[in-house]
C-alpha cells in the first residue's frame, strides 16, 4: 500500500450520462420478482424496472382507442356486475321486458 494517494482527479460516485441516482421504497415482493425475472434474463434488476417504467409511460400518454376502450370493457364490466361473465340473463332483466313481450298490467 502506497503512504498517499492523489485524489485530485478522483469524482465521487458513479455518474452516467442521462441517469440520476434516487432512493424508492419499493414492495418486497415487487422487488423480489423484479430480481427474479432479471436473473433469469440475464440482466440487471433496475435495467429491468426503467424498461417496466418506460413502457407504462408510453402507453399511459396515448389516446384511448376503440380497441383500449373494447379490451377494458371487457375485463372491467364482468367484475362490475358480480360475475365472470355478466351473462345476458342479467342484461336483458335490467333492460325490461324484451320486445313482443308483455311486462303485465302497469299500476
Amino acid at each position: 500500500m502506497r503512504a498517499e494517494y492523489d485524489f485530485s482527479k478522483g469524482k465521487r460516485g458513479a455518474v452516467i450520462p442521462g441517469k440520476t441516482r434516487i432512493s424508492i421504497f419499493i414492495d418486497n415482493a415487487i422487488l423480489a420478482e423484479f430480481r427474479a425475472r432479471a436473473e433469469k434474463a440475464g440482466t440487471g434488476y433496475q435495467t429491468m424496472m426503467n424498461e417496466a417504467l418506460r413502457t407504462y409511460l408510453s402507453r399511459a400518454g396515448q389516446p384511448v382507442t376503440e380497441e383500449v376502450l373494447r379490451h377494458v370493457l371487457r375485463e372491467e364490466m364482468p367484475e362490475y356486475f358480480g360475475g365472470s361473465s355478466g351473462g345476458a340473463g342479467r342484461r336483458a332483466s335490467r333492460r325490461g321486458p324484451r320486445a313482443g313481450k308483455s311486462a303485465g298490467p302497469r299500476k
